[in-house]
């Protein structure tokens, strides 16, 4: 009796994946079956990106409890999933509903998605748009060389502009600290200027900064 109950789940189950198969195979519902899967590829992917991330700077860079910090982890990694899952269902299903693609189309349905979704200014978007507009900057650079608007540089610009980025970024840091963003100082700060902080071997080689539990750990080490 009960491998027969067993058998018919079985039964059910093959037939509702033969039913979700046939309907994905349809070509009429491709466009909204393709603005399904970029809801499910933006929310995985937004997932992937931002855990690992929020899990090094959380612990690295954050004071407080375990039960605070896996929180803001969660938190991050949520949003990031979430709203690159809307942008790409707002995106897809704009371009799906004007039918014809075209290069205005796409850049319109992009900056509505933008809008909508990212306009929020949050740590998650912030981080977000400084991303793509690092990228949008080189890849503008190589647009203007491929359509002959500027020329093509005799020698790689590149060491000009890693010398130029670098000065750019650590003279911001030094004397206008509060213009760059949040998390770009805390690792700016932990690399140049908690370097100039030490009391001992402890936080000189084994702590960034000394306190009193990582103290009477290397002190009970050592003694």
């Amino acid at each position: 009796m009960a491998g027969g109950a067993m058998a018919g789940g079985g039964d059910a189950l093959r037939a509702l994946l033969r039913a979700a198969n046939a309907l994905l195979r349809q070509r009429r519902y491709r466009a909204a079956l393709a603005v399904i899967k970029g809801f499910r590829n933006g929310a995985v992917y937004g997932a992937k990106i931002r855990a690992p991330h929020a899990l090094v700077m959380t612990f690295l860079f954050k004071s407080g409890s375990l039960r605070e910090k896996l929180k803001s982890i969660a938190q991050a990694t949520y949003t990031h999933s979430r709203n690159l899952a809307y942008f790409v269902f707002t995106y897809k299903g704009l371009l799906a509903a004007q039918g014809k693609k075209t290069p205005f189309h796409s850049f319109l349905a992009a900056c509505i998605g933008g809008w909508l979704v990212f306009g929020d200014n949050n740590p998650v978007n912030s981080q977000i748009i400084m991303y793509l507009l690092s990228r949008i900057l080189f890849g503008l650079a190589r647009l203007a060389v491929d359509k002959g608007y500027i020329p093509q540089p005799r020698q790689d610009p590149f060491p000009l502009l890693a010398a130029l980025v670098w000065g750019t970024v650590l003279w911001l840091f030094e004397y206008h600290r509060e213009t760059l963003q949040p998390s770009l100082q805390s690792s700016m700060t932990y690399l140049y200027q908690d370097s100039e902080v030490w009391h001992d071997v402890s936080d000189f080689l084994i702590y960034n900064k000394r306190t009193d539990s990582n103290k009477a750990a290397f002190l009970f080490a050592v003694c």
